[in-house]
């Protein structure tokens, strides 16, 4: 007996032994040999060896008050021991950078695994008109090691000092350490407003020197209050309070 087909060969395992590498567009390869790894918690697919996990939560109980207070941040377990570890989530884009002794901001929900060198934190993003919406939070990711986040479709990668860059925060997963970040109030003008309005009132406006990365989707869960008015007028997960 035999099966026949491509499956088996065009769908092997990526024989890369990096410490983070793309098994695929959509799953992380993690060799475990190189230390132990964070990673949201459910998004273990599979492993070859003897992986632990361990659920951390939100980190510590810092984290777990800052979340409570924020609504922003992520559960994260610890991935400990040997072997190949593939983690995904929802069959999103896998997007993966190292970071040598600097620095980035990422909404909670695009993040999926990092090493344990690399230190975390929920974060208030310093931005002039971030009052009116009750405080901005984003996760902070800083040090030496790999870091891997999600996307919504293939993203782009803007240069803020090229020229004024503006984005929907349901579509702004991260952003470099050197870009500043302000609020900016598009009302479209009596007309627009008088139509019921454009759905984009509260923009991110970014500027300094750096990169923000923007998903071709909006971070909008199914079933929320978001989805349910066909547009979210706050700021997605940078929002908090």
């Amino acid at each position: 007996m035999a099966i026949h087909g491509s499956l088996f060969e065009q769908f092997r395992e990526n024989a890369s032994s990096d410490p983070f590498s793309l098994q695929n567009k959509k799953m992380l390869k993690i060799q475990m040999q190189y230390g132990p790894v964070w990673a949201r918690t459910g998004s273990m697919v599979a492993y070859q060896g003897d992986v632990r996990f361990q659920n951390k939560g939100s980190g510590g109980l810092g984290k777990m008050f800052k979340q409570a207070m924020t609504g922003e941040g992520v559960d994260m377990m610890e991935c400990t021991g040997s072997g190949e570890l593939f983690v995904a989530d929802l069959a999103s884009e896998v997007q993966v950078m190292y970071l040598e002794n600097d620095a980035i901001s990422v909404n909670g929900n695009n993040i999926l695994a990092f090493s344990s060198s690399i230190e975390w934190d929920i974060h208030r993003v310093q931005a002039r008109g971030a009052a009116m919406t009750g405080g901005l939070y984003n996760v902070s990711l800083r040090g030496t090691g790999y870091v891997a986040i999600t996307t919504k479709g293939d993203p782009v990668a803007l240069d803020v000092a090229s020229a004024p860059t503006f984005g929907d925060a349901e579509a702004v997963v991260m952003w470099t350490a050197g870009v500043t970040m302000d609020v900016r109030v598009d009302t479209g003008g009596v007309k627009s407003l008088l139509r019921g309005g454009t759905g984009e009132l509260l923009q991110m406006a970014f500027g300094g020197q750096g990169y923000v990365l923007v998903q071709p989707s909006e971070s909008v869960k199914e079933g929320s209050p978001q989805q349910a008015s066909g547009k979210s007028s706050g700021l997605g997960g940078l929002l908090g309070g």
